[in-house]
């Protein structure tokens, strides 16, 4: 059995993201201890709210380090949501800088005619990455489900996992390096898609268990 650590750092709704590890067959064990984080088989940092705040919350626990740690230490990560938008160096939401391990910023999607603000709802995933793990089993263009009005802008466009539109706007819906993964939407909210997209993640921990 998978056990994956779920990070704690009072920004995001746990449960649902645990129940979805669950649906996969994966032990999720919610955290904010960094020797819980060294001691899973893989980590996934959701999160759900504004930037500063988030980060203050990451630091204040003494989670920057470790976190950083497990990513290059090759352990499989999933950040979802804000827990993707903190993986890099700033955002015009705030002031704090992020923990700066893409290179990037985090930008505000601009005003548009007609556009909404926050971008809410289901919207489909364009691939840029088709080979990548997490689509496995996916349709070319999977419905996801979105709540956000920041989206992330990597300076290294060749880790973009996934786009979506919104409005005349194209933006990165996922990023994917190495054993770093994160997404914009909210898998455990994205019905049959989400399911599979974690239960991709979590045959992807199950293979580095093996190996």
């Amino acid at each position: 059995m998978a056990l994956i650590a779920v990070v704690d750092y009072d920004m995001g709704n746990l449960h649902s993201v645990c129940k979805g590890l669950e649906k996969t067959g994966a032990i999720p064990k919610v955290t904010s201890s960094a020797k819980d984080l060294e001691q899973a088989d893989a980590i996934v940092l959701p999160g759900v709210g504004a930037f500063d705040p988030a980060v203050k919350h990451i630091r204040e626990r003494g989670l920057e380090e470790p976190i950083k740690a497990v990513i290059a230490s090759g352990k499989p990560f999933l950040g979802i949501c804000l827990g993707l938008q903190i993986l890099f160096e700033s955002s015009e939401e705030g002031k704090e800088p992020g923990l700066g391990i893409l290179p990037g910023k985090v930008r505000r999607f601009r005003p548009e005619p007609d556009l909404t603000i926050p971008h809410m709802g289901w919207n489909q995933l364009e691939l840029t990455q088709p080979k990548c793990l997490l689509w496995e089993y996916l349709s070319a263009q999977p419905w996801v489900y979105f709540v956000h009005s920041y989206y992330v802008d990597p300076s290294q466009p060749e880790i973009r996992a996934a786009t979506t539109t919104h409005g005349s706007q194209t933006v990165t819906a996922a990023i994917a390096h190495e054993n770093l993964m994160a997404v914009q939407f909210h898998p455990e909210k994205s019905a049959n898609v989400g399911l599979q997209i974690l239960s991709n993640f979590v045959s992807q921990v199950r293979e580095q268990i093996a190996a």
